[in-house]
């Protein structure tokens, strides 16, 4: 359980309202006082304090923890860390449950995660895709100052400019912190890749590229040709039938944000990234805290590529997601092992 992060700055019409929250989540939190108690304190009825309690959680007053080193999440997280390096968070969803109700669990749990991570004077780069589409509707209001959030990789194409699609996406993340938002109005990929090498000359692009390589937080899904909920890039109108050719003969498993990789980890040759607006890998490495958002084992493969790549610090799945990676994960060891 952790102390209430502090006032947010809010309106002016809420702000009496958001101080008597923090005052009763204070105390209710920290002190331990029952509900009558503060209703007592507070000078209003116990069920106003409960509204009171409600609203300090909906708007990132309060940040509840729940911790358990015996339960069977605990164990996948520990499994995932000591496998593959990563803080892992096992978000508890039944294996008979849709792939699209799958989604909106991890993504509510993974905006919750995000909320503590992110704070003033700090940049949080955004892949634009179904799964952080999904996160940005469930982002709790969380007041920062001087921070900036800023569009990783185009989102245009042939039949669409991609700005009502990514610029939504990004809208929510900025209004969720009070954030500045810099979007990338480019392609996601160019024809050519000199028009890439000349346009990434241009100042103006130079700018937004030289925001993404002081990014704080990176957070993003991986791509997937076999997600039961299609990867926005493969379902958008991205990629022709000669993009899937060449995908294939390179024997790419997945993308991050439109930069492809094979199950191996490794990025190079592969045609498309020429042409690709996203972030090199490199550029990635360097962003502190990488989070990952996956939901479904159906991204499986494309995840242990992206594991191989070592793009990830932080790792948001659920709990069937969880035990196919690792399953499949010792299963190929044993095969190699055998060879």
């Amino acid at each position: 359980m952790q102390a209430p992060v502090g006032p947010v700055g809010p309106e002016p019409a809420t702000a009496e309202k958001s101080r008597d929250a923090l005052r009763a989540a204070q105390l209710y939190y920290l002190q331990d006082l029952t509900m009558d108690a503060i209703a007592s304190e507070l000078h209003t009825s116990r069920s106003s304090v409960s509204r009171l309690l409600s609203y300090a959680r909906d708007h990132g007053l309060v940040e509840i923890r729940v911790v358990s080193p015996l339960d069977r999440f605990s164990v996948l997280q520990r499994d995932l860390r000591d496998r593959y390096g990563v803080n892992a968070h096992v978000v508890p969803v039944p294996d008979s449950t849709s792939d699209i109700d799958r989604l909106e669990r991890v993504a509510l749990s993974a905006a919750r995660i995000l909320t503590p991570y992110f704070d003033s004077n700090m940049t949080l780069g955004i892949a634009w895709g179904a799964t952080i589409n999904a996160v940005s509707r469930h982002l709790q209001k969380k007041e920062t100052h001087n921070s900036r959030i800023v569009q990783l990789n185009g989102a245009g194409n042939t039949s669409t400019t991609g700005i009502d699609y990514a610029s939504e996406i990004l809208r929510r993340f900025g209004q969720a912190f009070s954030a500045t938002v810099q979007q990338f109005p480019v392609p996601a990929f160019f024809d050519d890749p000199a028009t890439r090498d000349a346009m990434w000359r241009e100042r103006t692009t130079r700018r937004v590229l030289d925001m993404q390589r002081h990014t704080d937080i990176a957070l993003f899904g991986v791509g997937s040709t076999f997600s039961e909920v299609p990867s926005h890039v493969y379902a958008g109108g991205y990629l022709d039938a000669e993009d899937y050719a060449a995908l294939d003969e390179a024997q790419v498993v997945g993308d991050i944000a439109t930069v492809f990789y094979r199950l191996d980890g490794s990025h190079d040759g592969i045609p498309l990234n020429a042409r690709s607006t996203g972030p090199d890998p490199a550029v990635m490495h360097a962003v502190a805290r990488r989070i990952c958002v996956v939901s479904g084992a159906s991204k499986i493969t494309a995840l242990r590529g992206a594991l191989a790549a070592g793009m990830i610090t932080d790792l948001v799945l659920d709990e069937l997601a969880a035990r196919t990676l690792l399953t499949e994960d010792t299963a190929q060891r044993l095969r190699t092992s055998r060879e």
